[in-house]
């Protein structure tokens, strides 16, 4: 199944709440949207914690914003974000006037993903940025085989198995890792999003990590925590 999510298909919450078992967790829902539990943590999509890193002078000092930027075409591009998870990276691009599309494959954090986009779209002061997201349910690397047209930007950043050892990734974060595995597929991946003929690829990565694929970008820009990795394309 594949397709804009905005009403929840009932096969697919199903789906998303047997995997979410299997993994000993608990999908529910509140009045705040759909949550992920296992009784003592609780992980859901949130973007109004977002709140003070998209104004705007926050917003134009975010590497990820930096990275996005084509020289000579100004916002907004179009992205495609093909391993979305949550989604906090896809609205920041957003916020700085880009049209998003967010594919996740993974049914528990798509629902998620979509819950809070929508929440979003009912916040005054988040609905803008929020209306420039659309959320898919589907593998992004046949997503990107499958596009119509290319887009301005492809955003990849693939989980992979370094960073689930580590022990400073967030206990909120580690009920996702529960029942998100990792890339497994680099090479396709990478691959994939240059066929699909972007002006420009970005690669998020630790700010250490190796190259995804093993192949060199042609810049990046680096934290102290994060690096994002930019392949630029001719036209």
């Amino acid at each position: 199944m594949a397709g804009e999510l905005t009403d929840i298909p009932q096969s697919l919450l199903e789906r998303a709440r047997e995997e979410a078992l299997a993994a000993g967790l608990t999908l529910s829902h509140d009045e705040g949207g759909f949550y992920l539990t296992d009784g003592a943590l609780l992980v859901r999509g949130d973007f109004m914690r977002m709140r003070s890193r998209i104004k705007q002078n926050a917003l134009n000092r975010e590497l990820l914003v930096k990275a996005a930027r084509i020289k000579g075409i100004a916002a907004p591009l179009s992205i495609f974000d093909a391993t979305a998870g949550l989604g906090e990276d896809s609205f920041l691009l957003a916020a700085a006037g880009h049209n998003v599309v967010l594919c996740e494959r993974n049914p528990v954090i798509a629902i998620l993903l979509v819950s809070a986009i929508e929440q979003a779209r009912q916040t005054p002061e988040l609905s803008e940025t929020a209306a420039r997201m659309k959320a898919e349910y589907a593998d992004g690397v046949q997503s990107l085989r499958d596009l119509e047209s290319a887009p301005d930007v492809v955003l990849l950043d693939p989980m992979f198995p370094e960073r689930r050892k580590s022990a400073a990734v967030k206990k909120k974060l580690q009920l996702l890792q529960r029942i998100e595995m990792p890339c497994d597929d680099e090479q396709g991946l990478l691959e994939a999003a240059f066929a699909a003929g972007p002006r420009k690829i970005i690669v998020k990565r630790p700010a250490k990590g190796p190259y995804l694929a093993e192949r060199k970008p042609d810049y990046s820009l680096a934290g102290k925590a994060i690096r994002f990795d930019c392949y630029s394309l001719p036209r």
